[in-house]
């Protein structure tokens, strides 16, 4: 098998088991250069519990993506797209203000370089969560 075209699966106690058949995350190339993380809904993986409060949720939705790539020695920073699905675009001001924090929050730069985005409206979502994050990650994007 060529070395570019190896993947692995990436799972991690550390995020919300997948509710179906998927992973939570596929790296690719000899390193897992590209990570795709599936989309991911806001449940605390220590309590099994989803706030009600959009911002809680984006934040949530968020840091169970930064403990998916961690487990491949990536961080936030290396993040260079993420695909919003929310259920109430009246929601994305709350939703800016938490995606912003978070990034501030964990990128280890002083100037944070925010991730390329998509933001669609969805009429129901996983769990009747607000929201769900997909994300891409790359190594050497740093």
């Amino acid at each position: 098998m060529d070395d570019m075209q190896q993947h692995i699966m990436i799972n991690t106690k550390n995020a919300p088991a997948p509710f179906g058949p998927y992973t939570q995350a596929i790296g690719v190339g000899r390193k897992n250069d590209i990570v795709f993380v599936s989309g991911q809904i806001p449940i605390c993986p220590d309590t099994n519990t989803m706030s009600d409060n959009i911002y809680d949720q984006t934040y949530q939705a968020l840091l169970n993506i930064k403990n998916i790539i961690e487990t491949t020695g990536l961080k936030i920073n290396n993040i260079v797209k993420t695909t919003l699905f929310i259920i109430d675009l009246n929601d994305l001001p709350k939703i800016n203000i938490s995606y912003k924090n978070f990034f501030n929050t964990y990128s280890f730069y002083e100037k944070i370089t925010l991730p390329a985005r998509t933001c669609v409206e969805v009429s129901k979502l996983p769990k009747d969560a607000k929201i769900t994050i997909e994300a891409i990650a790359m190594h050497n994007f740093l």
